[in-house]
């Protein structure tokens, strides 16, 4: 057995309350060019910080680390990347994505560098993020300036609804 395997925890418990913000984790690093979302960000800043999701890093250690997003009704998770396999789980809400809607209790697997992305259903939508790394990469698929002030439009609509929005509902799933 390698030292760092013999270092390694087998067994810890962690509280979600103290899970350190995506930023604060640092653990996500923005790569790639994306000229015409810049564009837009110039005439509508507001799509930083929409206050459309969050997201906080419950869970990381070297190889391995649990996300968890909140997506607020409607939100657009842009088309995007990253580096590495990931394996989401809806645990409240629903989100849309291209032509299924999962709702809690679904999930799915993104193999590493295949573009995906997702719209929050009426509720929003909590979503857990699995990864077998602790640093990983995001690569936002660029697209044109028209549909980014479309997005704009969207989140700027949406910005005083999602200020009061409480979190979805945790349900159970139920069997067929």
């Amino acid at each position: 057995m390698s030292q760092s395997e013999n270092q390694r925890p087998r067994f810890e418990i962690f509280r979600g309350s103290d899970a350190p913000s995506l930023a604060e984790c640092q653990c996500m690093t923005n790569e790639g060019e994306t000229p015409n979302l810049a564009a837009a960000l110039e005439r509508f800043p507001e799509m930083m910080g929409s206050g459309g999701e969050q997201v906080d890093v419950p869970y990381r250690r070297p190889g391995m680390s649990l996300a968890r997003l909140w997506v607020k009704s409607g939100f657009p998770l842009p088309l995007h990347t990253h580096d590495c396999d990931c394996l989401y789980y809806v645990v409240a809400g629903s989100i849309h994505l291209g032509n299924e809607t999962l709702e809690a209790g679904d999930g799915f697997f993104v193999g590493s560098e295949v573009p995906y992305g997702y719209t929050a259903g009426p509720e929003g939508a909590e979503v857990l993020e699995f990864r077998a790394t602790d640093v990983f990469n995001i690569r936002l698929k660029d697209k044109p300036v028209a549909s980014w002030e479309k997005a704009a439009d969207q989140i700027r609509h949406a910005r005083e609804r999602w200020a009061d929005e409480a979190p979805p509902v945790r349900r159970v799933p139920e069997k067929v």
